[in-house]
């Protein structure tokens, strides 16, 4: 997954060495027989220097997380279809109320000022919703860092149910592009020590069963820390009409891509 020139590139970039994930270094403590050391009460049978608690959050934004607790849906909804619903009814749709969903990728800035932008013009007559599946915590701080989320309604996603549901799992190709915010949010949850996705989850507590997951999850160290979210995570922007249906359907292909907020909003008559 780190063997093309555009990803070292890109984690260069980031501020990640390039053998940040080569658990060939440091040496294993060996021993007496000479064999590397395990430690498996504490480490799930790995060795102890290969826990992924002692990689950067940063570094860790880069590992592929744990799957989303629901199975991912074959392929995004298409014009046409009736908006998904989650596990949680987190998103509710009908009734009148043309929305716009952006599912975000890994604390990106350009799209979600663009979707605040629009979400400030058209207040009143449309609901832009911003899902995140970045922690509670991280989320919090990348938004203050941005100004704040104004007109935009932020969900929080961090077992990523969400996005399971609208068909967006795990990309296979990576580019650097502008705007990703990671240091700067890492640094703030690290001073807080709101660290993993259990803490994340609890303080925000509308999703007791993402908050039960994660914790446990959290609890096992089977996984990388997702609270910066995840640089594979697919992205996409839909608009939903007043009777539930799907009326705009972008899925990203890439972390460059830029989608066309725009006609997300023109295609609901404004």
């Amino acid at each position: 997954m780190f063997s093309s020139l555009t990803t070292k590139l890109a984690m260069r970039k980031a501020g990640i060495r390039s053998n940040t994930f080569d658990f060939s270094s440091p040496e294993p403590k060996r021993g007496a027989k000479g064999a590397p050391e395990v430690d498996e009460s504490a480490n799930g049978g790995w060795p102890q220097w290969m826990t992924v608690k002692k990689l950067p959050l940063t570094a860790q934004a880069w590992l592929s997380p744990l799957p989303p607790p629901v199975p991912i849906a074959p392929k995004c909804p298409k014009v046409g279809d009736l908006a998904p619903l989650d596990r949680d009814r987190q998103l509710q749709f009908g009734g009148g109320k043309r929305i716009v969903v952006l599912f975000l990728r890994c604390s990106r800035r350009n799209p979600s000022l663009a979707l605040r932008t629009l979400a400030n013009r058209h207040q009143g007559k449309i609901t832009c919703i911003a899902v995140s599946h970045s922690s509670h915590d991280a989320t919090r701080k990348w938004m203050d860092l941005l100004g704040g989320a104004w007109n935009v309604e932020v969900l929080i996603d961090e077992d990523r149910a969400i996005y399971a549901a609208w068909g967006l799992g795990l990309g296979s190709v990576w580019v650097e592009g502008e705007g990703w915010l990671g240091e700067k949010v890492a640094g703030s949850i690290n001073r807080t020590g709101s660290m993993g996705p259990g803490a994340a989850n609890k303080s925000n507590g509308n999703n007791t069963k993402g908050a039960a997951a994660a914790g446990a999850a959290d609890e096992e160290d089977e996984g990388p820390s997702t609270a910066l979210g995840n640089k594979w995570q697919q992205a996409g922007v839909f608009s939903i009409d007043g009777r539930g249906t799907v009326v705009y359907a972008e899925k990203a292909t890439r972390a460059d891509d830029v989608m066309n907020l725009d006609a997300a909003v023109q295609v609901l008559g404004l």
